[in-house]
């Protein structure tokens, strides 16, 4: 009996020792939401839809199926059910038949769909908003010692307005703004932003972070998954947002860096990364936005590092968001990262979980969330007055009289009062010592702030 099982491992062992997994890992952007795709080939008699021959989902924003161990060549092509809607070449016309080679040895194929014959060819001119713009397509980490393009999207009001404004870090720049650069449809981030500063929403400043193509994985998970060989960049990574690029962003736009006005949002392996740099950057970015999580890629060491993280999270905002059905364990690991989270300081009231029955793995779905989890993250954070930096060296109060009293300013500076409605009342203008407010000011709360002192936040005033 022993033997007869020995036998049976050992051909289980060469039946898969050979096998070829085919991933997907591009479709055409015009590719309808939802669609099912199959592989039509020598393998099955070239069935264009042959229910066991369903691309599915990796949990990795990919589609796969692995093919067990043969011999020889196989030609293919994929569908979207029949042939009227077989893939096509770039300009949607008719393309060769794909090929395969069984070796004897596992093998992963990366493949990119360029167009559908019935939809035509897939070149579309850029969707990219006119406040939208490409920081630099070669910004250098040097934590990785390689370079990525970096996006940057500018509030509509960024040239005509002083304003300081709240900083989004996203990955996967890539599928942000532009159906031109996207894996199968961008977030539209962009319109988003456009429409809501449209009805009023003060603002934000998005830095868009290209992911890596095949350093992806690596690069968005701090630690090492075996059975895909990839992970344990994301450390590196993460410091490279929060130590180089942060710094940069912060010296050369206005904006607010103070933790509580800077987020980090991402989705699936993304996702995953965002909440590992809360966590670890908690004292740089304090709103983090979850799509999708790609938990499972490393559930069992982010449970263990969110146990032994010793950075307070007591102040961190989190917005989760995925579907019911993306996977079987989408939901609950959400909710026990959720719960060891909360655990380790995270306030309950903080967290907001949103689990859709229509959710699907795919930036369709996670456009459409993008916009509530954006007003959720900043609903309680006071937008009105352009804060700074803490600075020890400049002193201003309001004295017991009324008076303010000012200390450590090198020069008269401009100083503008608001209202607490962040309605701009007037400018004054104010050196060393101590000085009456405006007798045209009324009674009430009033905020005292100045664009020339880079390093000082608004300073509440009370007319009495």
């Amino acid at each position: 009996m022993k033997k007869i099982t020995l036998l049976l491992i050992l051909f289980a062992f060469q039946y898969t020792f050979g096998q070829i997994t085919l991933k997907i890992t591009a479709i055409p952007t015009n590719t309808p939401t939802n669609a099912s795709i199959y592989l039509a080939g020598d393998v099955n008699s070239w069935n264009e839809a042959d229910p066991n021959y369903i691309m599915q989902n990796d949990g990795l924003g990919n589609k796969q199926i692995t093919i067990p161990e043969g011999v020889g060549s196989v030609n293919y092509k994929f569908t979207r059910g029949t042939w009227a809607s077989v893939e096509g070449n770039a300009t949607g016309n008719f393309r060769p038949n794909r090929t395969f080679t069984f070796t004897g040895k596992p093998q992963t194929v990366n493949l990119t769909i360029l167009s559908w014959e019935d939809l035509g060819g897939t070149s579309v001119n850029s969707t990219a908003a006119a406040n939208v713009q490409v920081l630099n397509t070669g910004f250098f980490i040097p934590q990785l010692n390689k370079s990525r393009k970096i996006w940057l999207y500018l509030p509509p009001d960024y040239n005509s307005s002083t304003k300081r404004y709240p900083v989004l870090y996203m990955a996967d720049g890539q599928n942000l703004f532009d159906n031109e650069t996207s894996f199968s449809g961008e977030w539209q981030v962009d319109e988003t932003l456009n429409t809501l500063f449209n009805q009023g929403d003060y603002g934000a400043i998005v830095v868009g972070i290209d992911n890596g193509g095949s350093e992806r994985l690596n690069e968005y998970s701090p630690w090492v998954n075996t059975q895909y060989s990839a992970g344990g960049k994301g450390d590196e990574y993460m410091q490279f947002v929060a130590e180089t690029l942060k710094p940069y962003i912060d010296s050369n736009f206005r904006t607010q860096p103070e933790p509580e006005f800077n987020a980090l949002i991402g989705s699936s392996m993304g996702a995953l990364i965002s909440v590992y740099g809360g966590c670890e950057f908690s004292n740089k970015f304090e709103k983090i936005g979850v799509f999708s999580p790609a938990f499972w890629f490393s559930l069992s060491d982010l449970k263990t590092y969110i146990s032994n993280n010793t950075n307070s999270v007591a102040n961190l905002r989190m917005y989760f968001v995925a579907g019911q059905n993306e996977s079987s364990t989408m939901v609950s690991n959400i909710n026990t990262i959720k719960n060891n989270l909360i655990s380790k300081g995270v306030s309950n009231n903080e967290v907001f979980t949103k689990f859709d029955s229509y959710g699907t793995h795919t930036e369709s779905y996670w456009r459409g969330e993008f916009g509530a989890a954006y007003k959720w993250l900043f609903s309680k954070t006071n937008l009105s007055i352009q804060n700074g930096y803490n600075s020890s060296k400049i002193e201003i109060q309001q004295l017991n009289s009324g008076e303010i009293i000012l200390k450590g300013l090198t020069d008269e500076t401009s100083f503008t009062v608001f209202s607490i409605l962040g309605k701009k009342i007037m400018t004054v203008n104010y050196f060393n010592g101590i000085y009456k407010l405006p007798d045209t000011l009324t009674k009430g709360l009033y905020f005292l702030k100045s664009d020339d002192i880079l390093s000082h936040k608004a300073i509440k005033i009370l007319i009495q």
